[in-house]
């Protein structure tokens, strides 16, 4: 199997690093000084599963390593539409893209069935634009249940979880997942294989539409927004919000509220992607969170007075760190 990890940041190196060391042909592709170190010294990861160094192939120019079996997508979704130039060269007929992105992914609605089936998720697929790079086609969705976070160049932390679900958008349990579930799961990792991911997209979705932007406004940990009473008032609504769009589409989540809560809760003083992301002066990847669920609600006929509210402010933080 060869796989080119296109992104290989914290969680696209830590999913290289496992494939290699199943024994696959493993190409990562990142830049500056962490590719220079995954150069010198492999991948280290430091986990409390334990620690291990991956000796894969890293590159920044695609074209060095030439078409592959699977592109795991490490890349941010508002990278998406601009990648072309450098997943062009990993792709033969059969390359299949695996995106690992929260959110509601931009093949969403390809293979749905029903009155929706083909519809264009505008927040998340501009004019097109992001299919015109990934074929929907070749889309493997992926729910990254793991937590990693890049120490330093060359080094990821793996924090918690080892799961990556994955599954079809028609809800075949095709080959191709089995080949892909199996490799990371002799690398180490959990990768079921779900009938229906789009129930698992919309319960980690639950969290991150709620905690992620919140976290960026407030400038709060996890632990901080449950315990701090209106903060918890405002994220149960939106939580609440957003399980009434799901359901309108078909899809159940199978958890309560509270006990979402409760586990974010326990996670502690954990600081969001998007507010380090904040921290860090990076875009914030909020179109596939916010807007597009707001998008959804719309065709849906779902009221989400919460959630567009906080959209709103969102999206206007989003546009001022990006200025």
């Amino acid at each position: 199997m060869k796989v080119a990890v296109l992104g290989a940041g914290a969680i696209g190196a830590y999913v290289g690093a496992a494939l290699h060391r199943a024994g696959a042909d493993v190409h990562l592709v990142a830049r500056g000084p962490h590719l220079a170190a995954m150069r010198q010294h492999g991948v280290r990861v430091l986990s409390p599963r334990g620690d291990f160094t991956a000796r894969a192939h890293a590159t920044d120019d695609p074209a060095a390593i030439g078409p592959v079996d699977y592109v795991f997508l490490g890349l941010k979704a508002n990278s998406y539409a601009a990648c072309g130039p450098l997943i062009e060269p990993l792709l033969h007929d059969a390359t299949a893209v695996i995106a690992a992105q929260n959110g509601i992914p931009w093949w969403y609605f390809h293979r749905h069935g029903g009155p929706y089936d083909g519809h264009r998720v505008e927040s998340v697929d501009p004019d097109g634009a992001v299919s015109a790079v990934l074929a929907p086609e070749r889309a493997i969705g992926c729910v990254v249940y793991a937590a990693t976070e890049l120490e330093q160049p060359g080094v990821v932390r793996h924090l918690e979880g080892t799961r990556f679900s994955v599954g079809e958008p028609d809800r075949s349990v095709s080959a191709r997942c089995r080949d892909f579930s199996e490799a990371m799961v002799a690398g180490g990792l959990k990768c079921p294989v779900e009938p229906d991911l789009r129930n698992d997209i919309w319960l980690k979705l639950l969290g991150n539409i709620s905690f992620n932007p919140i976290s960026a406004l407030a400038r709060a940990t996890m632990r901080q927004m449950c315990l701090h009473g209106g903060t918890r008032k405002v994220i149960e609504t939106m939580m609440a919000e957003t399980l009434a769009v799901a359901e309108a589409l078909g899809c159940e989540i199978g958890i309560s509220i509270e006990r979402r809560l409760a586990g974010a809760e326990k996670v502690g003083d954990h600081r969001t992607s998007t507010l380090q992301d904040l921290e860090r002066g990076k875009p914030l990847e909020l179109d596939v969170l916010l807007a597009a669920v707001v998008e959804l609600a719309e065709i849906t006929g779902v009221e989400v007075p919460t959630l567009r509210t906080v959209h709103a402010i969102s999206d206007l933080l989003a546009l001022r760190s990006a200025a």
